[in-house]
């Protein structure tokens, strides 16, 4: 079986793409698994680059096939914020549910019409040769007026998917694999990564 390594050291983003990647030849390793290898700074000014970077990178030293991802939360009242630094929003150092409190400080008073938002990921996949391939996917909500549910993780609290009538960490595993950015970027990298299981 060959091995993919998911080039995540975040034990939440693990969790889902090994639940997304569970019915495919592979044996699954992360970041954990490659102590000595150097975090990959993201210092590009998309998706694409920095999920692109952080997968050929851990490709390259590991000698494996590699998956990264990078995603963010756009909010259209805040002129697509946080964007490509979700994650690095108030610091490496700042929890998730403080970064969900900045999103909602900085939208008070905002109307329910215009808290619209999406949620963007990109998924690379890359080769210890330099190959690579992108898969994007986008989910449409709005910012709630307040965190509700336990599930998921990051912004999933306060990111309401209209159409369930519920934040995404509301909703059951399978469900926000269904309707989540993560999961229909993973829907289409798929049919590559089965290509490649060999």
């Amino acid at each position: 079986m060959r091995i993919l390594v998911v080039a995540t050291r975040n034990e939440g983003k693990f969790r889902e793409l090994r639940r997304l990647l569970e019915d495919l030849p592979f044996d699954l390793r992360s970041l954990w698994d490659y102590p000595h290898l150097p975090p990959v700074v993201e210092e590009g000014s998309t998706y694409v680059e920095n999920a692109v970077r952080k997968a050929l990178a851990v490709a390259r030293a590991t000698g494996e096939i590699s998956l990264a991802d990078d995603s963010g939360l756009e909010v259209d009242a805040l002129g697509g914020d946080p964007g490509i630094y979700s994650a690095r929003l108030l610091g490496q150092e700042a929890t998730d549910a403080q970064r969900n409190a900045e999103i909602l400080r900085r939208l008070a008073g905002v109307p329910w019409e215009r808290r619209t938002a999406r949620y963007r990921a990109v998924v690379a996949v890359a080769l210890p040769d330099g190959t690579v391939r992108t898969f994007e996917g986008t989910c449409e909500g709005r910012i709630a007026l307040a965190p509700r549910g336990s599930g998921g993780f990051g912004y999933d609290p306060i990111f309401y998917v209209p159409d369930l009538g519920r934040t995404v960490a509301e909703l059951l595993p399978h469900e926000k694999d269904r309707v989540s950015h993560r999961g229909k970027a993973m829907a289409q990298a798929r049919e590559f990564l089965r290509s490649l299981a060999g």
